[in-house]
């Protein structure tokens, strides 16, 4: 009797013993799941995923399934249960090579994204090609994008309006979020022109006479002046000479952007009769607006451009890329026909 007394408490013990292992095992599963590893990537060290609204949870698995190895899908969707993961929040999100329940869990359910980097330079001349660049890179519909860049309205607390937005946008790479709303573009870009515009390009830009906005529509001419950057600082000098002396600043690169036609390589007669107050072969001072995204450097070339006493600008009959200044216009008329002959030979 003792024996057999014996014998079913040794069996109980090793039935309650391999319950309790396989409890623990399976504890141990999830817990290693939801806070260790469940997801382990196939090949590269971390891979990138754009979550639009509206996307479901098993969506979002299925994109994850083509990098990683799932250890267990019925164990994710039961742990995003027990968080209370109903669905993911959009944004661009990039995971390591490994990622446990909690953590891919943690970052949809809250819209812990990474940041992506947003980039332009100053190849950008319009609203139109603004919204496109940044628009394409964003969730943001391109179109909404532009519809901000030409509100007179929203951008009046910026102290702008559609032909000035552009110079709030300085060509740069920014970390932002993918689902960063036009409000908070616009909010964030100021914020960075308020940093480059620091106290010391302000005081330089006040000793010019000018607004940094006016500051950003002189550097924007310069750039279409020439690729030679050496010369940037000088044709700055030269611009604000005229600016300064209420000539008509006669800026080709101006001309070009009011006809619309950025192919132009030679400014004729006949560009010159469009009526726009863009054209400053016509209309004295400052056009309304830049007619490109200034980049940093031609700004700061303008702020620190030479004192100089020249007036006049042409390209060089050599045609090396250079240009002949003067402040005496019969030497400029003389440079200039040469020039238009050696054009004309090469027609």
């Amino acid at each position: 009797m003792r024996v057999k007394k014996r014998y079913f408490l040794r069996t109980i013990l090793v039935i309650t013993c391999i319950l309790l292992i396989g409890v623990a095992a399976e504890v141990a599963k999830h817990y290693y799941r939801l806070e260790i590893e469940n997801f382990s990537s196939k090949e590269q060290p971390e891979h990138g995923y754009y979550v639009y609204p509206g996307t479901s949870i098993d969506e979002v698995l299925d994109m994850l399934e083509a990098d990683y190895e799932i250890g267990s899908r019925q164990d994710f969707m039961l742990h995003a249960k027990l968080m209370h993961f109903h669905y993911p929040e959009p944004g661009y999100y990039c995971f390591d090579s490994i990622i446990s329940n909690r953590e891919l869990i943690d970052r949809l359910k809250y819209g812990k994204q990474t940041a992506i980097t947003l980039t332009w330079n100053n190849t950008i001349r319009t609203r139109e090609q603004l919204a496109g660049a940044v628009g394409s890179k964003l969730m943001m519909d391109s179109v909404k994008l532009l519809q901000y860049l030409e509100d007179d309205t929203f951008l009046a607390q910026y102290g702008l309006n559609k032909e000035t937005s552009r110079c709030l946008f300085i060509p740069n790479s920014y970390q932002v979020y993918w689902t960063i709303t036009p409000e908070q573009l616009f909010a964030r870009m100021k914020r960075e022109f308020d940093t480059f515009w620091n106290p010391e390009r302000m005081e330089k830009a006040h000793q010019l006479g000018l607004t940094p906005v006016e500051v950003a529509i002189v550097a924007s001419i310069i750039e279409g002046e020439s690729h030679n950057k050496a010369e940037l600082p000088i044709i700055a000098s030269l611009y604000l000479n005229r600016v300064h002396k209420g000539m008509l600043l006669q800026a080709c690169p101006t001309v070009i952007y009011a006809n619309g036609d950025f192919s132009l390589r030679r400014v004729l007669t006949r560009h010159l009769q469009i009526d726009s107050p863009y054209n400053t072969y016509k209309y004295r001072g400052l056009p309304p607006g830049p007619i490109r995204c200034a980049a940093p450097q031609s700004i700061d070339f303008v702020l620190n451009a030479p004192k100089t006493n020249y007036l006049y600008m042409c390209a060089n009959p050599a045609l090396d890329g250079t240009h002949i200044f003067s402040s005496d216009y019969s030497i400029h008329r003389r440079a200039a026909n040469e020039y238009h002959e050696m054009m004309n030979t090469l027609n």
